[in-house]
């Protein structure tokens, strides 16, 4: 698995219901022009405020877009609990993997973090990307951790969303080969890429899709002419987008683009301000 991989938004309806149209529409867009799969009922997604029936109907409209386009579906599963987590992956199997967050909110140190992708990884019928977000998670790995969960049997890879570390760099240095990392902050996908990421889970790719695609191979290319330029101005459209909580301003380009019925996200998410929405139609 490598390449871009988006993390769809939900779309809302005015009524703020699931616009389910508007998803497929965004779901076959995004294959279309280049990216190599979807994560479904990621952060991005705002799976926190959907409902069970909801989360089906989404699951539903991504299997059948990857189905289409023989892409990667990769779903979020898991909860700050082992056995919760567990319980989630036991529904995942329609996924090419899951993507796992390291427990969140309880902090059991790394240990506890790898007792709990060891037991999670020996029961999965699906394979577990790490998802790696300490400033959600408030538990930081450090580069040992890391390259410990890269070495455990059914962790396929990881999504490092800590920004440029050194420990994301002695990852990329040291993980096994059939390990797959993917840049999980937008902002750093380029310089991850040239460091050895595989790809990136990179919410700013619902927007110029095709050039995220091409960063990708540029740099897997060793295109540095091509790559270095394309990812100084992806960067700053990346940084347009979370300079509020995502999936807000990544939303209120969408519906400024007509491609989402409204901008609406779930409390306690609120709506984009038109300034920030403003400065990142600009970029584009």
């Amino acid at each position: 698995m490598e390449g871009i991989l988006v993390p769809l938004i939900t779309p809302f309806a005015a009524d703020g219901t699931i616009a389910v149209d508007a998803l497929a529409a965004l779901a076959d867009d995004v294959l279309t022009q280049g990216a190599a799969g979807i994560v479904a009922l990621g952060t991005t997604a705002e799976a926190f405020a959907l409902d069970a029936d909801e989360k089906r109907t989404v699951l539903d409209i991504c299997a059948q877009a990857c189905a289409d386009h023989g892409a990667s579906l990769v779903i979020g599963a898991g909860t700050n609990d082992t056995r919760g987590s567990a319980e989630a992956l036991a529904t995942r199997h329609r996924a090419d993997a899951a993507l796992v967050p390291v427990p969140y909110y309880v902090r059991p140190g790394e240990a506890g973090v790898i007792a709990h992708f060891t037991r999670l990884a020996a029961d999965s019928a699906v394979p577990l990307l790490v998802y790696h977000v300490p400033h959600r998670t408030a538990q930081p790995l450090s580069a040992a951790t890391l390259l410990t969960l890269s070495r455990i049997p059914n962790i396929v890879g990881a999504k490092v969303a800590s920004g440029l570390t050194e420990d994301a760099v002695a990852l990329l240095g040291d993980c096994p080969y059939d390990f797959a990392v993917f840049a999980g902050d937008d902002v750093y996908l380029s310089p991850m890429l040239a460091l050895g990421a595989r790809g990136g889970i990179t919410a700013t790719a619902h927007l110029a899709t095709a050039e995220f695609a091409r960063l990708v191979s540029a740099w897997h290319k060793g295109d540095v002419a091509t790559a270095r330029p394309l990812g100084h101005t992806l960067a700053r459209l990346a940084m347009a987008l979370f300079v509020e909580p995502n999936p807000t301003v990544l939303k209120g380009v969408l519906h400024a683009q007509g491609r989402i019925p409204t901008p609406d996200v779930r409390l306690p998410l609120l709506p984009a301000a038109p300034s920030s929405v403003n400065a990142a139609l600009a970029l584009l």
